[in-house]
């Protein structure tokens, strides 16, 4: 069955409010060194356990884009539900640029590819780059993962139908 006709009527306002209904994580990627960058992202995921793989993907005229091809490496930070003015502030275009961009965050530089780990994050990846694949207006950017960190908390920072919201596990644990 070929759905490419019936996909190419599909507006990117209608794409983006159909997919909001999907709840997504939320991440800081982050790239070190020479060509320090943050941006928010929710298009992040788990590829394979062994190999270790994870994806994000980012449009291609993102800074970030040129600063993952560029380094070869990225790490990403899984924001706590309280994290929600990091998400907000790497997702702003209007933020310092470079290494400045950091200023007002904690962050550690990781242990395998120098990049900015925001401090208190309930969880983090480290990975250098294995893949690119160009998607439409992003490319999809394979990580293997070099190290992995998890910090302190049960609820994390989810986006949902244009919002941000929680999910929060403290129940369960009990």
């Amino acid at each position: 069955m070929d759905l490419a006709p019936e996909l190419s009527g599909v507006s990117p306002t209608e794409m983006r409010a159909t997919l909001g209904r999907f709840a997504t994580g939320v991440v800081v990627l982050t790239v070190g060194g020479e060509h320090i960058h943050g941006m928010t992202a929710n298009a992040f995921s788990s590829v394979s356990l062994d190999p270790p793989l994870v994806l994000c993907c980012v449009a291609r005229d993102a800074t970030m884009h040129g600063a993952i091809t560029a380094a070869g490496h990225f790490a990403t930070s899984v924001l706590r539900a309280d994290q929600e003015r990091f998400a907000r502030y790497f997702a702003d275009r209007g933020r310092p640029s470079g290494g400045a961009q950091f200023d007002p965050v904690d962050w550690l530089p990781g242990r395998h590819t120098g990049a900015p780990v925001l401090a208190d994050a309930l969880a983090w990846v480290e990975c250098r780059l294995e893949q690119t694949h160009r998607a439409g207006d992003h490319s999809v950017f394979i990580g293997r993962v070099l190290g992995t960190g998890r910090g302190a908390g049960t609820a994390g920072l989810l986006f949902f139908d244009g919002a941000f919201g929680q999910a929060d596990t403290s129940e369960r644990r009990r």
